[in-house]
């Protein structure tokens, strides 16, 4: 597959050097398109595209509530219908604290309804915005403002992915700027689908997870090799994975982001023993539901 030329994304755009939410807008935009609405809560997002009179984005954007994306976006979408404008992408685009945790409600309410909108999680793993603090989305082990050692957070991240496919929608898919391609050809097939979608992208971020800004996509490679985030889609229900983990050393990840710094044996080996069932359980549905 060739990536697009087109860059639709403009530079200059206010992201923090080595940003992987600024790597990930950039490919889903080139996957999706000029023909696109983008609608984005309080995130990082919100100044990354620039303060007022800037749109970095490239593309129609509309700024909204922490909790309300889903909403708005499929406000947005049934607007078009109306208006008979159905070449138009209409994409959500959230961190995990307005996804995970803040915009849950709407999230649900959005896939419940099967409203043809695309959403986004960009997954950083924390409320970057606003300071780093922990979110559902923060995994076992790590270090933030709100789980300062030697009090790291000692619960597991929540499961995104299974959350919303227990809503019955059309497709849902995991990806990383470590593979481009692979992320490109799942907002390709999300905007083919009529209905409800949810892509969710770990995005690593240099000053949160604490690590060099030149190391984004050598973290996000690791993860996906190590085992911590797993590359897979569900369409139509049916399980689908798109890349079988090497199961490097988890501490290879771990060691080069300063959040783990602390993180005590025991929960290390809890994340090892978190990513072993987590895969299995991945190859049963595989098995079962592909």
């Amino acid at each position: 597959m060739i990536i697009p030329k087109e860059e639709i994304m403009k530079s200059n755009h206010l992201a923090c050097p080595g940003c992987g939410a600024a790597l990930a807008m950039r490919l889903a935009l080139k996957a999706l398109g000029k023909k696109t609405i983008v609608v984005i809560p309080a995130c990082c997002w919100t100044i990354i595209n620039g303060t007022w009179g800037n749109n970095f984005a490239g593309v129609p954007v509309f700024h909204t509530a922490f909790a309300t994306t889903a909403a708005v976006a499929a406000g947005i979408r049934a607007t078009l219908e109306m208006q008979g404008k159905d070449d138009i992408t209409v994409m959500g685009w959230a961190g995990d604290g307005g996804t995970f945790d803040i915009g849950l409600q709407a999230l649900s309410g959005a896939a419940e309804r099967n409203d043809d909108i695309i959403y986004v999680c960009y997954d950083n793993e924390a409320y970057m915005n606003t300071g780093i603090q922990r979110s559902s989305a923060t995994p076992i082990g790590a270090e933030t403002t709100t789980t300062p050692s030697p009090i790291v957070k000692d619960r597991p991240k929540k499961d995104l992915m299974e959350i919303v496919a227990a809503h019955d929608v059309p497709y849902i898919a995991s990806a990383t700027v470590a593979y481009p391609t692979d992320l490109i050809k799942k907002f390709q097939k999300a905007k083919s689908k009529k209905g409800f979608k949810l892509i969710h992208i770990l995005s690593p971020c240099p000053p949160g997870h604490k690590f060099p800004e030149n190391k984004t996509v050598e973290i996000s490679k690791l993860a996906v090799e190590t085992g911590v985030f797993l590359l897979y889609e569900i369409e139509d229900g049916k399980y689908r994975i798109n890349k079988k983990p090497k199961f490097k050393d988890l501490d290879e990840y771990l060691d080069i982001q300063g959040r783990f710094r602390n993180t005590p044996k025991e929960q290390r080996e809890a994340l090892k023993e978190a990513i072993k069932k987590r895969w299995e359980y991945l190859l049963v549905k595989a098995e079962h539901f592909g």
